[in-house]
């Protein structure tokens, strides 16, 4: 049964999980290759996965660390941990040594989870980690970590009964930390209705659900998106959720039509990986009739859902600290797919500039974010007063995303990370415009735009580039520069320029332009302006 949740008292996830089980007891919730996990069973085991949990000292408030790959004991633990009122923390599963440390003991947990393939990371730095309960899903006897108890000693537990009357839709269900590409990584309080709101408001309309529609999921679920997209909307939806360890592009249509999967959430590297797979008479002989994948190039879109026989969901915004900012739901047909659309109805969305002055229409400024309603975005970083703090100008959050709305029909456009743009003689310059063009040339193997200070205007930046040469190839500074300036805007062409042998990457894979920004020129850096290149404007 998909819930409305309209009452604020019936926002919490234990109630939610309750509700399916007794409306739809013995549909699948929780699927796998080898497992298959109802309704009714999630709510018995949850209940007694919570007990276990209380007998380790986790109580209201208390946070229990996950580091698990893609697996329902995951989805199973978060649900049991709420229904303490407890929190639960996802860890990056690519984590390992300092990024491990750091943000395990950033979470200051009263218990790990974690499973046998991640044993020998947590043992390379077991002498740093906080004074926690460790749980271990498998056998114990081989590891020399301090085990308190297994997953199956929990779920041997006799089931608790949930006391939902001191709980609120506002209390925090999670901490979820940022991937650190402009910083250090921040924990992000999550309320339920952080949660939901973007569910109920948002993805659950643009999917539409029947009762027998089946989810696949590939993406990690450290990644909000997949909880929103897939796992906690087929909770609140009361359909099938199929759990995949890891995203295969050779086996994913296989597995797409082996659970008979409707609709599903990826990234848009995924996207491109799947239409770059050699084509097969096969491919629109699928099973998906829904696909929400972000973001995936305007010119791709189409043929994507020609070639594979189904519908993409159109584009929108969200993050971490703002789970639904604006979305398309309201929006003319005539919208380009790769439009952010308009901001939704429960809270206040403006573009600024840096001084907090509202920008005209059509030019590019930092979304600015005012909830309308209660416990409408996060309640702040853990642990944290400074940056909570410093995130917000007065009532407004400050998103660090770059966009401009068109004048005539309101929409928005995404142009950049605040901290990305590089503004030079007075403009705006989308780093992500410029590594889009870079990217073009056959011997670029990979780059990253950033800004270097001017040293001629304090309060501006040179455009500079890092790039990452192909195999083989000997690409010079002036090639890739004549490339960017017969196809972008001539102030694309940068200033500076390395050609480096790689590019600092956070786990997730997404390049840390702050540590770029740092390290700032070399003694081989090129120069524009030291050089013969002539820009042609």
């Amino acid at each position: 049964m998909k819930l409305k949740l309209e009452r604020n008292e019936d926002r919490l996830f234990g109630k939610i999980l309750m509700e399916q089980a007794k409306d739809c007891p013995h549909r699948p919730f929780l699927v796998t290759e080898s497992s298959s996990t109802s309704f009714a069973e999630a709510e018995e085991q949850t209940n007694r996965l919570a007990a276990g949990l209380a007998e380790l000292g986790v109580t209201r408030g208390d946070r229990v660390v996950l580091l698990l790959a893609n697996r329902p004991e995951l989805v199973l633990l978060t649900l049991a941990t709420n229904k303490l009122s407890a929190v639960w923390v996802p860890i990056n599963a690519d984590y390992r040594g300092e990024w491990l440390l750091e943000a395990i003991s950033g979470s200051k947990p009263t218990v790990i989870v974690t499973e046998q393939k991640f044993v020998p990371r947590l043992q390379e730095i077991q002498d740093r980690l906080p004074s926690a309960q460790i749980v271990l899903i498998g056998d114990s006897e081989d590891t020399a970590l301090p085990i308190a108890a297994t997953y199956q000693q929990l779920l041997a537990k006799q089931p608790l009964t949930p006391d939902y009357s001191n709980q609120n839709y506002g209390d925090t269900s999670a901490i979820l930390w940022t991937s650190g590409t402009t910083g250090k990584s921040k924990g992000v309080l999550q309320s339920y209705n952080a949660w939901i709101r973007a569910i109920v408001d948002g993805a659950s309309i643009q999917y539409d659900s029947a009762e027998d529609d089946i989810c696949y999921c590939a993406l990690p679920l450290y990644n909000a998106g997949a909880w929103i997209t897939c796992v906690y909307r087929a909770l609140i939806d009361g359909i099938t959720l199929v759990i995949e360890d890891k995203f295969s592009v050779s086996e994913y249509w296989h597995r797409i039509n082996r659970f008979g999967a409707t609709q599903t959430f990826g990234i848009g590297a995924m996207g491109s990986f799947l239409m770059n797979a050699p084509e097969s008479p096969e491919d629109a002989n699928n099973t998906l009739r829904k696909a929400f994948i972000v973001p995936i190039a305007p010119d791709i879109w189409k043929s994507f859902e020609q070639r594979f026989n189904l519908e993409l969901i159109s584009s929108g915004m969200g993050m971490s600290e703002c789970m639904m900012i604006m979305n398309q739901l309201e929006c003319p047909a005539s919208t380009p797919t790769y439009a952010l659309g308009r901001p939704v109805a429960d809270i206040d969305v403006k573009l600024c500039d840096d001084d907090g002055n509202e920008v005209t229409a059509g030019e590019p400024g930092e979304i600015c974010i005012r909830p309308k309603k209660p416990h409408t975005i996060f309640s702040g970083y853990f642990d944290n007063p400074e940056g909570t703090a410093a995130a917000f100008r007065g009532d407004w959050f400050l998103s660090g995303d770059m966009a401009r709305m068109d004048p005539e029909t309101g929409i928005y456009f995404f142009t950049d990370r605040k901290k990305d743009a590089v503004r030079f003689a007075g403009r705006n310059i989308s780093t992500l415009e410029v590594e889009s063009v870079a990217r073009r040339h056959p011997e670029v193997a990979d780059v990253a735009a950033f800004g270097i200070p001017s040293k001629e205007i304090d309060s501006e930046d040179e455009l500079k580039l890092n790039v990452i040469r192909a195999t083989g190839s000997d690409l010079s500074a002036e090639q890739i520069c004549q490339f960017i300036n017969d196809r972008a805007p001539y102030f694309f062409v940068p200033r500076y320029l390395d050609f480096v042998e790689e590019l600092p990457y956070t786990p997730t894979q997404k390049v840390q332009k702050f540590e770029l920004r740092k390290r700032g020129n070399s003694d081989n850096t090129w120069d524009l302006q030291a050089s013969d290149f002539k820009v042609k404007r």
